[in-house]
């Protein structure tokens, strides 16, 4: 397939080397002059989108998709799959979708779970949405770039699942870091814990696979002083996308609410370069709050 491939950050410009190295043409374009190898570059985005079967965009925020999507729309061909990968609010991806789709172009909205590592290894999940036809079309793609890739319904819908899901995880990881925190001061040994909470009740992703104590569990951001493999500051974007999507909707999420307080707050402390599981520490160090 001819792609077109626009934001080639940490997450964008792995994804496009691993569609390059499958085989397909990729044609890319950063605002911030990045190049990958094996990928062509483009001088606009609306270059990188032109003539081109797919276009899939990885971007910061809904502004900037509304903006790229201006831009690209116009020098995409109809028929062409138009796959949004950025995490942005719902409204901008069913905007971005009507605009595309009113150009007779096929649209999904498919954020992604599984970080940097994710990117590069293959390994990402895909939450997708828009029309039927758009998924399959985008299917072969998902399936370089990914593990797995769910069709969540129509345009939106994979905006929203990946806002839940993130909300659920910053949720549990504050909860883990609390459980561990009151521990140490209990003179509980971590590794005890961890083998009690991986294997009962209390048993969860934040604890199993990414557990913020360093030297405990398989390895993780912790073990590499909270070098993140999914940053504080994204963290706090999902949350607060939550509480907007909430707001918009009127849904009652008052431990979403506190989660973003919380990240926030953690943010603020010049932590915006830390893994989100660095909060552990921040937490251990506060006193108790009746």
């Amino acid at each position: 397939m001819q792609i077109g491939f626009i934001g080639l950050g940490k997450m964008g410009g792995p994804m496009a080397r691993n569609l390059a190295a499958a085989g397909h043409s990729v044609t890319g374009f950063d605002a911030a002059g990045v190049r990958i190898d094996g990928v062509a570059a483009a001088a606009s985005a609306a270059e990188a989108a032109r003539e081109r079967d797919a276009v899939i965009t990885m971007l910061p925020n809904g502004a900037i998709l509304r903006a790229v999507y201006a831009e690209i729309v116009p020098a995409g061909r109809p028929g062409a799959v138009f796959v949004d990968c950025s995490t942005v609010d719902v409204e901008s991806a069913r905007a971005a979708a009507a605009e595309a789709e009113a150009s007779g172009l096929l649209a999904v909205d498919a954020p992604v779970s599984g970080g940097t590592g994710g990117a590069a290894s293959g390994s990402l999940t895909f939450m997708a949405g828009g029309a039927p036809a758009a998924f399959e079309k985008a299917r072969p793609l998902f399936e370089i770039m990914g593990a797995r890739a769910v069709h969540c319904g129509g345009a939106g819908s994979g905006q929203a699942a990946k806002i839940c899901n993130n909300m659920i995880l910053g949720i549990s990881m504050i909860g883990v870091c609390e459980a561990f925190a009151l521990a140490g001061k209990l003179g509980l040994d971590p590794h005890s814990l961890y083998d009690v909470v991986s294997s009962s009740s209390g048993s969860c992703w934040s604890v199993n696979t990414y557990c913020p104590v360093p030297g405990v569990g398989p390895n993780s951001p912790a073990d590499h002083d909270y070098r993140p493999g999914f940053a504080a500051t994204l963290m706090l974007k999902d949350l607060d996308l939550s509480q907007q999507a909430a707001a918009a909707v009127d849904a009652s999420t008052p431990l979403g609410a506190h989660a973003a307080t919380l990240f926030s707050e953690f943010v603020a402390q010049d932590r915006e370069s830390l893994d989100f599981s660095a909060i552990l520490p921040w937490l251990a160090a506060r006193r108790h709050e009746p």
